[in-house]
This record gives C-alpha cells, structure tokens and sequence, in this order.
C-alpha cells in the first residue's frame, strides 16, 4: 500500500499538538486544499457538502419564520463606510479596496464585501416608505472577505462564506424579539442539527459588533478548550436607520426610524463541527450533517463477490429509498480492513458489513464510528434499524460534548484562580466581572482569555469581580478564543 493511503498513522494525536491534528484531519479527509492566494482555501467536495447541508437545515429555519433571501453586490462604496462611524473604525482594518478597473483609477473607492449592513441600509431607504412596508426580513448567503493577519481554515480565512440576515421593523420591542428569535435558532440549530451544546449570552460592550446596541452569540467549547463563537444575533437600534436615512410614516403619519438588526454563522460551523467531535482516528460527523450517513463494505472471499454484491445493491436501494445518504464501496483492489479504517477517518457515522454468512443468515452488521459498537440487524428490518442507531448516534455525540464542556467549564473567584486553572488545564471560565473595561483588559492581557458572553443562564450569579474585587455586575464566560 503506497504511503500517501496510511491515512490514520499520518494524523498527529490531539493530545501532542491539536493545531496540527486539526491540520492533518482536513487534508486527509479531503474537506479543503489551499488556494494560491494567501488567508484563502478551496473547499473540496466533501468539505462543501457539509456546508450545504448546513445551509439546507438553517435556510428552512430561516423561512419557517417568514425571512426570504436575495442578494445584494459584492462591491461597497467607500462613501457608505462612512455614513456609521463605528462601523467603519471596526472593520477598516481588515478591508480590502478596488481602486481600478478597466485600466482607470475609480473615482471612489469600492470595499470588497466585510458585511453589508450599509448596502442593506441604502436599499432599506428606497423601499421602505410607511408601516406597511414592514416589517423586512432578508437574508443573504453569500461570500465575504475580511483581511486577516492570521489564518486557520474553515474558523479564520481572508475570504468565507456565510448568511447574513438584515431585518427592519416599527418598534424597537419588535426589533429585539427578532433578535433573540435568530440567537434562539441559531442555538437550537447548532444544538439539533450539530450535535454542539452552546452558552447562549449577550456580548460585552468591547466585543460588540461595530455599531451595534447589543451583540448576542452563541459560544462552543473545542476539544482544545478554546471558544468559537458559533453564531451572532445584533440588536442595531436606528443607528443605521439615522445614517442612511431610513424613515416611515407611522400609524399616526409621523417621520419615525426604523429599528434594525442584523444575524450571521458562516463556515466556522464546519471549523467547530470537526474540533468538537473529532479524535486521533480523524473525523466523526453528527448524522444528520455527514455527507454520507452510511457506508455499506462487502466482505468475503472472490467466488462470492458477485453474490454479496448484488445484495448489497438491494439493501442500498432500500436505504436510499428511504432518504439515508448511503455510500457502497465495492473496490476490490482495497481491503475491507484498510476501507474501514479510512471511512472511520472520514467520520462517517455507520458502517454496513455483508458477507456471504450474513447473506445465510439474512442479517449484516452494523457498526457505529462513535462508541465502536457492533449491531447484528436481520435484512428485512434494515432501514428502521439503521435510522434507530443514526438517531441514538447523534444524540450520543451531542450528550458526549455537553459533558465534555461542563468538565471543563470551571467557576472562579479571583483572576489568580483564573490563571492557575487555564495554565494547568483546559476550558472556560465563569467569573464576576465589574463591568469595568480596565478589568475585562487586564484579564486578556494577564491570560489571553477573551470575554465571550455575559450568559443568560450563568450556573451561579457571581458577588464580586475576579480582577478588582468590587461588586459584580454581571457573570462573565472567559475563554481563549479561534
């Protein structure tokens, strides 16, 4: 067997270096390549099926609660960039800017996409006139760029993609229900369809986005023990309305601002997806997002290799039928041994085995990536089988990585507790906090551990701050943060 096929033995443990295990995983398991240009990445088949069944899930939440998607252009005038001070102070570092084309110098210049509250906002100003115009809920799947120093696939990248939703409403009551309502889909998505258990809180004021009234995310504890931020849910008040003019006669034919809000979760997703459920045997995908659920291995000697075949066609008939994303791998230059061990490295959930005594008997043996178990089914129970045991998987994986997170979720008094704990171990950290800038600095500066979220349900209201020791106004996650 050439050595580039020794898939396993070329991961890197997680316990040795979990950057580099990351690294290996993706490559071997064929998600990604790096492109020529730097901070960017080609997704590969495999890599961009799993965006889109992540797209497909989060898209029917989407219109399920009335959103419609569109697209607006990639290219942003410079001038819209500065009609909200904030927002363009936060993202001006990581722009890139057109400034010729065709030959000739543009007479302004043209943002590459960063995000697109100020293109949503100049067209916000055009179509909404009165009430009844509103409420306006889009979203946009689309590719953004920001410029980034440091890179890491799928969590960090010059160029990723993503949805955006950009909503506007009368009031601000309705404006801040739509943004607890997308935090609250975001939650339960990464939670159902991931298998992901997240803290779901309100941002401090230093981590807000740029020109927001308040940030709320969803965070996700890796194997690492550092966060990524999952998904973010901007209660914008009329400070883009102000800026761009956005206006509507009320119900008593008085001028009024809307009130905005803006929602986002990009391919980080995928980043989280593998650092959260994956092990020294390489990837392991939650059913319901792998591409493939199910891979079906004929085994048994040559003469019976037509036979054992031509049943496994049947039976993944069957399966396909009944919507299982199922894969047959009938090569037969390859070992069934070394197959196994490449779709276990791939994260495939299940695998199917049929050899000629399960064809005397009429069952096959089904075998789980997770937990390793071994299930011998009878053939004409297949598909109820197969969907008992994806389900139980998925549950398994989600209940492993809540625990995993509360293991290493640790509640601290004092920023010394809070070093000793992060040097020696690994997770976060639940701590008072003041709300004062000075100590929330002094905390990054002191353990590279970021605020993540003011959480809503915190696992005890905390007396004092871990830096100063004055009155706790809040109970803050702190974390290392992708």
């Amino acid at each position: 067997m050439s050595k580039d096929k020794q898939f396993v033995t070329e991961i890197t443990p997680q316990s040795e270096d979990f950057s580099r295990w990351y690294i290996d995983v993706i490559k071997k398991a064929e998600l990604m390549d790096y492109s020529p240009v730097r901070g960017c990445i080609v997704f590969r088949p495999e890599g961009y099926e799993l965006w889109e069944n992540i797209q497909r899930d989060l898209d029917r939440r989407f219109k399920e609660t009335g959103h419609r998607n569109a697209y607006f252009p990639l290219f942003i005038p410079e001038s819209f960039f500065q009609k909200e001070k904030e927002h363009v102070e936060g993202f001006n570092p990581e722009l890139p800017w057109v400034t010729e084309a065709a030959g000739e110098k543009l007479e302004e210049r043209l943002a590459v996409r960063p995000t697109s509250e100020t293109m949503f906002g100049h067209m916000y100003s055009k179509w909404i006139q009165s009430y009844r115009d509103l409420p306006v809920l889009i979203n946009q799947w689309a590719n953004v760029v920001r410029w980034e120093k440091r890179t890491m696939p799928f969590l960090r990248t010059s160029e990723f993609l993503w949805q955006e939703g950009h909503t506007a409403h009368e009031t601000e009551e309705e404006a801040r229900k739509e943004t607890m309502q997308m935090l609250d889909i975001y939650a339960q998505f990464v939670e159902e369809f991931l298998a992901i258990p997240v803290i779901k809180g309100e941002k401090t004021p230093s981590e807000r986005f740029a020109g927001a009234v308040d940030t709320y995310s969803i965070e996700a504890m890796m194997k690492d023990g550092k966060a990524v931020q999952a998904g973010t849910s901007h209660y914008l008040g009329t400070k883009f309305a102000v800026a761009f003019d956005i206006k509507f006669l009320d119900r008593e034919n008085t001028l009024q601002y809307v009130h905005t809000t803006s929602w986002g979760a990009s391919t980080r997703l995928i980043g989280s997806l593998i650092m959260v459920h994956g092990d020294d045997r390489g990837l392991a995908l939650p059913p319901k997002v792998a591409p493939t659920q199910v891979i079906m291995i004929p085994i048994g000697p040559a003469k019976m290799r037509d036979q054992v075949v031509g049943r496994v066609d049947e039976l993944y008939a069957e399966l396909k039928k009944a919507g299982v994303r199922v894969r047959v791998d009938d090569r037969a230059d390859v070992s069934p041994g070394w197959k196994f061990n490449e779709y276990e490295m791939r994260g495939v959930p299940l695998r199917l085995e049929l050899g000629p005594r399960d064809m005397e008997n009429g069952q096959v043996v089904l075998v789980s990536r997770i937990t390793g178990e071994k299930r011998i089914v009878q053939q004409a129970n297949l598909v109820a089988e197969v969907e008992a045991f994806l389900a139980e998987t998925q549950q398994e994986m989600y209940d492993r990585a809540k625990q995993f997170r509360n293991d290493n979720l640790r509640s601290v008094e004092t920023l010394d507790e809070m070093k000793s704990f992060l040097e020696a171990k690994r997770g976060f950290v639940e701590a008072g906090w003041c709300g004062s800038a000075a100590c929330e600095k002094q905390v990054k500066e002191e353990t590279g551990a970021t605020s993540r979220n003011i959480p809503f349900e915190p696992s005890e209201h905390k007396k004092s701050c871990l830096v100063c020791g004055d009155p706790a106004k809040h109970t803050v996650v702190f974390a290392r943060a992708y």
